[in-house]
């Protein structure tokens, strides 16, 4: 059968153009992609704080008389102060002589069988961070130690 002029055929495409209309769809679309997750991942992380690295001041090791069963006992006992910022730690070390005497009597007499635990030990160690803490005399601000840990730990 004859074609008549009047009916048009639809001109041939040519398949390179079909292919690289769907390789810049497909790159459009992974773009989009790519951005909408690092939008979503950094709302979901907040920004990562710098730590601070922590400012510790030792004391010499401390050893102390217990009270016993009807024989002598003693607590030899490390430790390590963390403070707060190098001011605490200036303060901490000026006065170190009359924060190892605090710390002295606070440990002389105590009984063995409160210092046996593990719970036992946090709460010396919370203890010895109050005492230490308070102000050294009336015109001195409270000393900023906010820990208190155990390096040596002997109750013999």
């Amino acid at each position: 059968m004859a074609t008549s002029p009047n009916t048009a055929t639809p001109p041939a495409r040519s398949p390179k153009l079909l292919i690289a209309a769907l390789v810049s769809v497909t790159l459009c679309a992974l773009g989009v992609a790519g951005y909408a997750m690092t939008q979503s991942k950094g709302e979901a992380e907040p920004a990562r704080q710098v730590v601070e690295k922590p400012i510790f001041v030792a004391l010499e090791p401390i050893t102390v008389n217990l009270q016993g069963e009807g024989r002598s006992r003693f607590l030899h006992v490390g430790m390590a102060l963390k403070v707060r910022d190098e001011k605490a730690k200036a303060q901490v070390v000026e006065f170190m002589p009359e924060l190892r005497s605090r710390a002295l009597m606070m440990l002389s007499n105590r009984q063995t069988d409160t210092l046996q635990t593990t719970e036992d030990k946090a709460r010396l160690a919370a203890e010895i961070q109050a005492e230490l803490s308070r102000p050294l005399n009336d015109t001195l601000p409270p000393q900023g130690i906010v820990g208190v840990s155990f390096n040596a730990f002997v109750v013999q």
